[in-house]
């Protein structure tokens, strides 16, 4: 690391430092105020005000999202890009800590801000909505919001530190049985039992998990099976999610999943669908350098990283399909919060908690200083 380098780290860490009671107060701000996903209005207004008055050019309601924001600054030959995340999870809130990513993401933006033309960056901040399923990145990735990046960045709270979080391949759909209604007491026999045809697909899917992979994983929910415990059910749906480490991987056990389903109608005599309910997730693809660059950065703030236990299976992400098209980092940062994890509502009670307040401060000063010695290194050897 050169001279030069050292003292633009230090004075992006001044900046940052000097804006951390605003970046505290908009995280605690968005955590007060949750919003679900492709309705975070005030969240993203918020972003877009803060960077505007940074001095960003900024567009609100852009890639044909009302709530998805971009803003830059620079024209350097270095385009780096840092994603905020601001949408909340239905009941809990903010028990994924989507406010602390967003404010992370702007105190890392801002941090760079005046120093940009200097370090040879064009950086850009991406908000970007919906990520608990919506897949807002991946809309914003077809619709060219990651063109000419040439890296792209995130930081994301959790139970415990993780340089690259082992993000899973997802797809997502929602299934529908159609039978044919009957008094359950007088004629069942002339009943075609929607909600039977679902809890046989359960109960395959149950057996299934004896021979998936460790890596593997099976989650839904019944939405819908008869509203009369006297009428035989005449519909039964359900939401479900299938993961897998990638997506060769995932696309076998979607298939197997899917069997299930078939069976259940098979067995009753139902008419099914399946359609999807939002986008697939990709698996996270960390890139190696730009992941070196960010835990020595982060190790020099006084984080650490603890061993991963072999085979542990982490979340999934849309940053995994970014992560695809340009090199991409997507460290956890962790909240000292044991027992609670991400999507319990005592992990949201955490998410503006002292160690959240580290949070922002550390993940927007580790991703600036990333920034910093990725110019360096790409301007050193463009190719």
């Amino acid at each position: 690391m050169t001279s030069g380098a050292v003292g633009a780290k230090a004075a992006v860490e001044e900046r940052i430092r000097r804006h951390e009671r605003t970046l505290l107060e908009f995280s605690h701000r968005i955590h007060a105020n949750p919003e679900l996903g492709f309705e975070e209005y005030r969240a993203s207004e918020w972003v877009a005000d803060e960077l505007r008055s940074g001095g960003f050019e900024v567009q609100h309601g852009c890639y044909g999202l009302p709530t998805a924001v971009r803003a830059t600054i620079g024209s350097g030959p270095v385009h780096v890009g840092i994603c905020a995340e601001y949408d909340a999870l239905p009941e809990i809130g903010h028990a994924c800590g989507h406010n602390i990513i967003a404010a992370a993401a702007v105190g890392a933006a801002l941090g760079l801000a005046p120093l940009a033309d200097d370090l040879g960056l064009t950086v850009t901040l991406l908000g970007t909505p919906a990520e608990e399923g919506g897949g807002g990145k991946i809309l914003m990735l077809e619709r060219g919001a990651f063109d000419g990046l040439h890296a792209a960045m995130m930081v994301h709270p959790a139970a415990a530190e993780m340089a690259a979080m082992p993000g899973t391949a997802v797809s997502q759909f929602e299934v529908a049985y159609k039978g044919k209604p009957a008094h359950a007491g007088a004629y069942p026999e002339l009943g075609v039992n929607a909600a039977d045809a679902m809890l046989i697909a359960q109960v395959a899917i149950g057996q299934l998990r004896q021979q998936t992979r460790g890596t593997d994983r099976i989650q839904g929910i019944v939405t819908d099976a008869g509203t009369a415990v006297n009428v035989i059910p005449d519909s039964a749906s359900g939401r479900w999610i299938v993961r897998s480490d990638t997506a060769e991987a995932l696309a076998t056990l979607t298939t197997r999943v899917k069997a299930c389903f078939e069976a259940g109608a098979l067995a009753t005599g139902c008419a099914m669908s399946i359609t999807p309910s939002g986008p697939d997730y990709a698996d996270l693809r960390p890139d190696a350098a730009l992941l070196a660059h960010y835990r020595a950065n982060a190790e020099t703030l006084g984080r650490s990283f603890p061993d991963l236990p072999d085979g542990m299976v982490g979340a999934a992400t849309d940053m995994g399909n970014v992560s695809h098209v340009v090199p991409t980092i997507h460290p956890m940062l962790g909240l000292d919060c044991h027992p609670a994890v991400n999507h319990q509502p005592e992990f949201a009670d955490a998410c503006i908690g002292p160690a959240a307040d580290r949070a922002v401060t550390e993940g927007a000063i580790a991703m600036a200083w990333t920034a910093v010695d990725f110019a360096e290194q790409h301007l050193a050897n463009p190719h």
